[in-house]
């Protein structure tokens, strides 16, 4: 089945998104000391140094995809759930140097690998650890949606307001198609107030109508925070299910 992700034809749009994604994370990193790095996180279980971690090794799992896409060849993102869990965890127990050294090449070498794909290439199809078959026009946005999000998890300075305006929209469309296809979860019509983008998961009849800038909205629903959010009509804020 094809993915409900991004669309192909936005893959300039999201390439810059992970530039930027990618930036953002990388300086909220260069502004963290070794102690800071010990630090836990809202994520449970995970440290700041899990977090640079994941986003190094899951730059190296795109990095395969892009060589499955230029040769053919299946190379997944990773052998098992279990070997990504355990490549974070070696990971997260690395020197604080060699961590930060880890994130900054493997973004490196992706956006590299990325530069050097063919038209051919771009077009293929690939399979994602969640088991969707995506074109590779989609790594960008897979790879913007990991950096942005994370770079706020890293808590030391960025703020979901601080990713670009329309990442948020499209973050947002990407976690609505996401539980739509799940039908999982509460039903909510949601309202971009700085925006006239509306969004209806679950069914309109029944939703409890939510609202809030965009960047408010996106944090919401992958499960980062409440803040600015609010719901009409006196309702409560529905709670949601864990996102991916």
């Amino acid at each position: 089945m094809r993915s409900t992700g991004v669309s192909s034809n936005t893959a300039p749009t999201a390439r810059t998104w992970m530039e930027r994604g990618t930036a953002l994370f990388l300086q909220a990193l260069a502004g963290l000391d070794n102690d800071d790095m010990d630090a836990d996180t809202a994520l449970p279980g995970w440290t700041r140094r899990h977090i640079v971690a994941h986003v190094a090794s899951n730059a190296e799992a795109l990095q395969r995809l892009a060589t499955w896409a230029r040769t053919g060849e299946p190379t997944p993102m990773y052998a098992s759930r279990e070997q990504r869990d355990a490549d974070i965890e070696r990971g997260a127990r690395l020197g604080v140097a060699d961590l930060r050294r880890w994130a900054v090449t493997s973004a490196q070498r992706l956006n590299a690998d990325l530069d050097s794909l063919s038209p051919e290439a771009w077009r293929a199809e690939v399979v994602t650890i969640q088991g969707r078959t995506v074109p590779c026009t989609e790594l960008p946005w897979l790879r913007s949606r990991e950096t942005g999000v994370h770079a706020v998890d890293l808590a030391a300075g960025v703020e979901f307001a601080d990713l670009p305006h329309d990442f948020c929209l499209a973050l947002i469309d990407d976690v609505v198609r996401h539980r739509s296809a799940l039908a999982s979860g509460p039903a909510v019509r949601l309202y971009a107030t700085d925006t006239e983008r509306t969004w209806t998961v679950g069914g309109a009849d029944t939703a409890t109508e939510v609202r809030a800038t965009a960047a408010d909205l996106a944090r919401w629903l992958v499960g980062r925070g409440e803040d600015g959010v609010r719901v009409d009509h006196g309702d409560r804020l529905p709670v949601l299910p864990r996102w991916l």
